[in-house]
């Protein structure tokens, strides 16, 4: 049978060891080492929006609690991770797998402030300095609006507390960031949503509170 595109959100299990894959790859300025295997998100290195995310976001606090939502392997959680040890970073994914290398990922290049998991094992009350996503726009609008009405209200009290998403041009990022400006304000009181870049046909969207 067929997979549907949203499989490789929703459907893996943990991979086996052989059908681990390892990766050579750039992230928080330095050359590492990860693992990853098919049935995820960009299964072959960091994908050109996650990139263009990591590339045009503002460098992170040195310390906080941060989330990576939707996490895959964890591009964006490790480099928040290595970037800023003092940080807690919350990894949430839905896919099994994806949970499981970026476990692995965490563990090998020791980064032990990164906490994975799936979304209903993060604590009702923990709220986010910091929201980075790549979020996964294919799996239609009524989950994708849920995951960010669920989320982007949990961002810490304060001019200083951000989301950042990148979202492909031609995926409908502009309309996303008209929807956001219009729905997040009854969720959580003022906001402001802007595009802070445009790059190599993504925008990166910011959400900060009004």
């Amino acid at each position: 049978m067929a997979q549907s595109p949203e499989d490789h959100y929703f459907s893996a299990q943990p991979a086996s060891d052989g059908e681990l894959r390892t990766l050579d790859v750039r992230l928080a300025g330095r050359d590492v080492e990860v693992v990853t295997a098919g049935g995820i998100f960009s299964p072959d290195g960091v994908d050109k929006g996650t990139r263009v995310l990591l590339e045009e976001a503002p460098q992170p606090p040195p310390a906080g609690t941060f989330l990576d939502l939707g996490c895959g392997w964890g591009p964006l959680a490790l480099t928040l991770a290595l970037g800023s040890p003092a940080a807690t970073v919350h990894a949430v994914d839905v896919n099994q797998r994806a949970l499981d290398l970026c476990r692995r990922n965490a563990a090998s290049l020791g980064c032990d402030n990164v906490r994975v998991s799936v979304p209903k094992e993060v604590a009702d009350g923990t709220r986010f300095d910091l929201i980075w996503s790549n979020p996964p726009i294919r799996v239609g609008k009524a989950v994708l609006h849920g995951m960010l009405t669920t989320w982007l209200p949990r961002l810490a009290p304060g001019p200083d507390s951000a989301a950042h998403l990148v979202v492909q041009k031609n995926l409908g990022s502009d309309s996303l960031q008209t929807w956001l400006a219009r729905t997040l304000p009854d969720l959580m009181g003022p906001v402001v949503v802007t595009r802070a870049a445009s790059s190599k046909g993504f925008r990166v969207l910011r959400v900060t509170r009004g």
